[in-house]
């Protein structure tokens, strides 16, 4: 038995949805939309080197109006997106994707990339230093710690 409650299939649905939107959305490159449906099902085909999905279909799991995919159209989902499929079947594992993914998306905005990689070499003191500097700075910002997994307060 598992301890999570049953889920209606449309439920289910949405819930795949928002995770695969959710997913193609934070895999985009810095400053650039989520893919389309067409550029989705494309690349997926042209990996697979046959058709394996079309943009009607990925649009409708997108939107929760498909609710039940193969595991042959979630593994190429996945593997288009660079996880295991286990993120579209797991909130524990889309949970550990998802914090994943919200590392690297800080990371596009270069001044946190400037800032990350003007951090490499210093001793592990100095990088306490300039962790603690931060934490001060969010602080003084009303922002709260991100360690604890909370969201950040609008501006």
């Amino acid at each position: 038995m598992s301890d999570e409650p049953e889920q209606s299939p449309g439920e289910q649905g949405g819930r795949l949805a928002e995770k695969l939107e959710r997913l193609l959305r934070m895999t985009a490159p810095a400053g650039q939309k989520a893919p389309s449906n067409e550029d989705v099902a494309t690349a997926i085909n042209i990996a697979a080197g046959e058709k394996t999905i079309s943009a009607t279909y990925v649009w409708q799991l997108r939107t929760g109006r498909k609710t039940n995919p193969t595991m042959r159209h979630l593994e190429a989902l996945a593997h288009y997106c660079g996880v295991n499929a286990a993120y579209f079947l797991s909130d524990e594992e889309s949970a550990k994707v998802d914090e994943q993914l919200a590392l690297l998306d800080a990371l596009k905005d270069s001044d946190a990339q400037n800032i990350a990689l003007r951090s490499t070499g210093l001793s592990e003191s100095s990088r306490r230093a300039v962790s603690n500097m931060i934490d001060q700075l969010r602080k003084l910002e009303g922002l709260v710690d991100l360690e604890q997994g909370q969201e950040e307060k609008p501006r």
